[in-house]
């Protein structure tokens, strides 16, 4: 299981930084990633990272402002979201892969939290 927090409301320009625990069992060999679904849009892949931090991958609408980390000793994952804009508003879902390697695509991810909204206000 999958346990997302750290969401809420900030102003544009604001900061916020999401977490993920796995619980009830260890994804320390799987790749990680979130995703996020506005209302009326379908999920969209936000960033993901390989089993041991090593390698990152992130759309190109939060490169340089959102960085994806984990710590597999406390079966975390982290997605720091810095210089947040309206257009991030959604609701934000951990998701762990049964491969070790990144990947964009929702349907790699076989385990899935139950989100975090996230609400960025003009």
């Amino acid at each position: 299981q999958l346990v997302e927090s750290g969401g809420g409301l900030v102003q544009a320009g604001g900061s916020l930084r999401l977490s993920c625990v796995a619980e009830g069992r260890t994804f320390g060999n799987s790749a990680m990633a979130w995703f996020r679904q506005a209302p009326g849009k379908e999920r969209e892949f936000v960033a993901t990272i390989n089993w041991n931090g090593i390698w990152t991958d992130y759309a190109d609408a939060v490169k340089g402002r959102f960085t994806i980390s984990r710590d597999n000793g406390k079966n975390m994952v982290y997605l720091q979201m810095n210089s947040l804009k309206p257009e991030d508003t959604a609701n934000y879902y951990c998701a762990a892969s049964v491969r070790s390697s990144t990947d964009r695509t929702a349907l790699e991810y076989g385990y899935w939290g139950q989100g975090t909204q996230v609400t960025v206000s003009s």
